[in-house]
């Protein structure tokens, strides 16, 4: 039988989406959660701090912290073809955080990159079978998207 877990981490994150039809075309942030999915089996290794999970929970929040959040927390993420948002974030000086990217950063283009920053680290030390099957971007308190590949 297969087990899934979550675990999440959130952000403060600016974006815009330059074609937008109305406000999100602004300049704008958010207070994102991206949170990991991980099924496979638990480890039966017996006597191991992880005899019984998939996953240690702060092993994934490690992995979380490192590849999503400390790389656009309190950043400003910007479509490289958004050349009016690019020069906005050069007019804030050399210490704002920007952070380019070759997609328009709507949560479901985030919820694909986090899942590809993620997904190379979710590995097993015990030989049981784990796979990252989705990440799940809550942009709003009402608006989550997901990638499922």
């Amino acid at each position: 039988m297969t087990t899934r877990i979550r675990r999440y981490v959130e952000t403060d994150t600016g974006h815009r989406v330059p074609n937008h039809k109305s406000k999100c075309r602004h300049m704008h942030g958010h207070r994102y959660r991206f949170e990991a999915e991980i099924e496979g089996d638990t480890v039966q290794k017996h006597g191991v701090s992880e005899e019984g999970m998939l996953m240690d929970f702060s092993d994934v929040s490690s992995i979380l912290m490192e590849h999503v959040h400390d790389v656009i927390d309190h950043a400003f993420v910007v479509y490289e073809g958004d050349e009016l948002g690019r020069e906005a974030c050069k007019l804030m000086g050399p210490e704002h955080r920007t952070v380019v990217v070759p997609f328009i950063p709507t949560a479901e283009n985030l919820a694909k990159w986090a899942f590809e920053q993620v997904e190379p680290h979710i590995t097993s030390s015990y030989g049981n079978a784990l796979k990252l099957v989705a990440m799940h971007v809550r942009e709003t308190p009402k608006s989550t998207a997901s990638w499922i590949p």
